[in-house]
């Protein structure tokens, strides 16, 4: 609320609220208030962009939302400052273009999406797994996005009367409908209908093409989670694999959190005829392998040499065949960016049947349409594309 508004509503002897325009508390503008606006502007009291806010807010609010956990909650202005405690979420807002609604951000996303204007200048809350909820407190966002409502962080939220908002962007099938909502709670809705255009013609590509694929070629995703984790069935990378027509050998095996620990002769058992080792962006390899920041692809080449020689590994069809490859996790992971995984994999799965696929133009193009930022980085190795 505005300055002036305040001091209006205070010369009229009425409590200022949160909502600008309402005038008895309810929240809501009614017909009358939006009148009562209008007159103040005519008489000077008010600027036209004042009142044209209020009529805003009469015309779409209040708004019922579900979440991906079946809350609903309601909204009753416009979202102006959000905070999102888990790094999934991130990318579907910054490719809405939504990244000046931020109120704070995770030191986690700060450093992933450092390329992304207005990102580096974001105050931090601390790690996405060591959130400082006092400073998200002092932040005042009018919502709180996250992965799974915890009962302890609902609480201390509560009291600060902050609504938490579940949207987890970890299920490729699910993208569609929970990046819907969040384009309705920031009021991109035209934006959004763009880009799920956009994403969904590249899997159509895809998919057309690898369903009828029989037998699917074997993939072992390594996510670099202890020495042998993987993704199974429920995880993006599991989305990602399948649809680019590779089968996943953990599918089968009950994980929390879509992630498993493996025997590694149990991997030789399988024998995977390709392995997807991801690469995150900080700590110990696989690790500054790929990113944004990484000039050169000798990390990737060098940490690739060790996959060939590891005594698990190198008994597989797919060490013995040269058919190991690095990829950026955060491109698996993000149901944003998934399209590009799926390039990524399919080229490298049936290089004869996507032959003329160039997964890195995708990418560049991902880059500068919807996040507006230049291309550079590696992203894949190796690749051909």
């Amino acid at each position: 609320m505005t300055i002036a508004l305040l001091f209006l509503l205070a010369v009229l002897g009425v409590q200022a609220l949160e909502v600008p325009g309402d005038l008895n508390g309810d929240k809501v503008v009614s017909v009358e208030e939006v009148a009562a606006a209008e007159k103040l502007v005519q008489e000077g009291k008010l600027s036209a962009d004042e009142v044209e806010e209020i009529k805003h807010i009469h015309k779409k609010y209040p708004i019922s939302i579900t979440d991906s956990e079946n809350r609903t909650i309601t909204i009753y202005k416009p979202i102006e400052k959000t905070i999102i405690l888990h790094t999934t979420g991130y990318e579907p807002l910054l490719v809405l273009g939504a990244q000046n609604k931020l109120a704070a951000v995770t030191s986690t996303a700060k450093e992933l999406y450092s390329y992304v204007p207005g990102m580096s200048n974001k105050t931090t809350i601390g790690a996405y797994n060591e959130i400082d909820y006092e400073k998200v407190i002092e932040s005042k966002p009018d919502i709180v996005l996250a992965y799974r409502c915890k009962p302890e962080v609902e609480e201390k939220l509560k009291l600060a009367d902050i609504p938490i908002f579940v949207l987890k962007f970890s299920e490729t099938d699910k993208f569609d409908k929970e990046f819907r909502i969040l384009a309705d709670l920031l009021e991109k809705e035209d934006r959004a209908d763009e880009f799920i255009s956009w994403r969904n013609d590249y899997l159509y590509q895809i998919t057309t093409q690898t369903k009828a694929i029989d037998p699917k070629i074997k993939v072992f995703i390594a996510t670099g989670n202890g020495p042998w984790g993987s993704s199974t069935n429920g995880s993006n990378s599991h989305d990602t694999v399948t649809a680019a027509g590779g089968y996943n050998i953990a599918s089968e095996i009950s994980g929390e959190y879509g992630g498993v620990t493996v025997d590694p002769e149990w991997v030789i058992k399988m024998n995977p005829e390709i392995v997807i080792a991801e690469a995150w962006v900080e700590g110990e390899p696989p690790s500054n392998l790929t990113g944004y920041n990484m000039k050169s692809p000798d990390n990737a080449k060098q940490y690739l040499e060790t996959l060939y020689r590891n005594e698990v590994l190198k008994e597989t069809s797919a060490g013995k065949n040269g058919r190991i490859y690095i990829f950026h996790g955060p491109i698996l992971l993000g149901s944003c960016s998934s399209p590009i995984g799926i390039c990524y994999c399919a080229k490298w799965f049936y290089p004869e049947v996507f032959k003329d696929l160039n997964p890195d133009d995708i990418n560049k193009e991902y880059f500068e349409k919807w996040l507006g930022a230049p291309y550079k980085g590696v992203w894949g190795y190796p690749t051909d594309s």
